[in-house]
């Protein structure tokens, strides 16, 4: 198997999974090899195509059968990587940490540590909502996010929740991305704490071991609400309600910046994906139909190159538009104080739904209607999620132009 790409060592890992829930453990080795290489171009090639390609693809797909097939594959990866670890005693553990389990513990513990999604519209859309459930079920508590700097920004103002800082490299060698459980497993150490884990990166998807099991609460989002419709964040509030008592948690943002204020919002980001965009002179004509209403328009330049010259070409000539250069946090104040939103699949549509705003999705790209249906924005206003894989742009923008009537 030396002579075939990770890509394809992925691509056909994945595609046993799917016709069977099974796979080698021979190409699996292949691909692991390859990830520990002392390359590191080759050890990031590889890396990559086993977490963009298998470990994404099996979860964006919301199978509860894909879960158990999931956790058998990163159980042998994590084993093989940190030899100290069993397979088979690490799936033995995810087995019984992801079944709901009600807080029934004596006493309230002293330190609470919920941990990151790592993107930033799961922050919203999930971790938020645990966040908000802790303040409520523990409020003598100290209250941790755990996860980078950028993404604690989005909750920074609350005066309770705390940073602990556990940087995770998204684009790193799969040895990076497992780095971090040293510094977790001393953080979460004492018999005072506890750790709320929304299916975070950075335990693997509850594989990784990082506290004693009785202080462990996970929460399967792939797998919990079985084939329904409900959203991530009502099946999040759920389960908060099941596991805390706590009912009725949404998403919240307390981003601790200044914001100035225009009346729609928009974001062209599709997070390194161009499924999700539309091509041609879609961008144009949406930014047209936004500023035909003479409201002011602000557009988020985003954090890459190709973004930013996306959305200038998209409102050059255009009176009543201007661009944000700056921190998603940022933008997510900008979009709190505007009174409708509008982009793409990502972190915007969640911001909008956690502050109240009416926003319309452009929804292209989704791997499967599930998908579509889990990552729904929802929050206290008018949301929609416009189908742009099965609906003509002149349909989308008419779509904008109602909510915008």
């Amino acid at each position: 198997m030396e002579s075939i790409s990770p890509e394809d060592l992925a691509l056909e890992l994945l595609n046993q999974c799917l016709r069977g829930n099974d796979y080698s453990p021979e190409l699996l080795e292949a691909l692991l090899r390859l990830a520990l290489s002392e390359d590191p171009v080759t050890a990031a090639r590889a890396t990559r195509a086993l977490f963009r390609t298998v470990a994404e693809k099996l979860a964006d797909l919301f199978e509860p059968c894909l879960c158990d097939c999931y956790a058998a594959l990163f159980s042998e990866a994590i084993a093989y990587a940190l030899p100290r670890y069993r397979k088979r005693e690490l799936l033995e553990r995810y087995r019984r940490v992801r079944q709901p389990r009600e807080f029934g513990q004596t006493r309230d513990p002293k330190r609470v540590f919920i941990l990151s999604r790592v993107t930033l519209g799961a922050d919203i859309a999930i971790t938020s909502i645990l966040l908000a459930a802790a303040m409520r079920r523990f409020p003598r508590a100290e209250l941790y996010f755990a996860g980078s700097a950028k993404n604690y920004e989005l909750f920074r103002a609350e005066s309770r929740i705390r940073h602990l800082p556990v940087p995770y490299a998204r684009d790193g060698a799969l040895e990076s991305r497992l780095a971090v459980l040293p510094a977790l497993m001393e953080a979460f150490s004492g018999p005072d704490a506890i750790v709320i884990d929304p299916d975070s990166r950075l335990t693997q998807l509850g594989l990784l071991p990082v506290c004693a099991e009785e202080n462990y609460y996970f929460f399967e989002s792939r797998a919990y609400g079985g084939y329904g419709s409900g959203t991530l964040s009502a099946l999040t509030s759920d389960w908060a309600r099941r596991t805390f008592g706590v009912e009725d948690a949404h998403p919240f943002l307390a981003p601790h910046a200044d914001a100035g204020r225009e009346d729609i919002t928009v974001s062209l980001g599709v997070g390194e994906n161009p499924a999700k965009r539309i091509a041609g002179s879609f961008e144009r004509d949406l930014v047209s139909v936004l500023t035909s209403t003479g409201r002011g328009v602000l557009v988020d330049r985003g954090g890459s190159e190709e973004e930013s010259g996306r959305v200038d070409a998209a409102v050059k000539g255009f009176a009543n538009v201007r661009t944000f250069t700056g921190s998603f946090p940022a933008f997510a104040a900008a979009i709190a104080n505007s009174s409708f939103y509008c982009g793409y699949d990502s972190a915007g549509q969640h911001a909008a739904a956690a502050s109240g705003v009416r926003l319309a999705t452009i929804f292209a790209g989704a791997p499967c209607s599930r998908f579509a249906g889990r990552w729904k924005a929802e929050g206290r206003a008018e949301s929609i999620q416009i189908p742009a894989d099965i609906l003509s742009p002149d349909n989308i923008l008419n779509r904008i132009r109602e909510m915008l009537s």
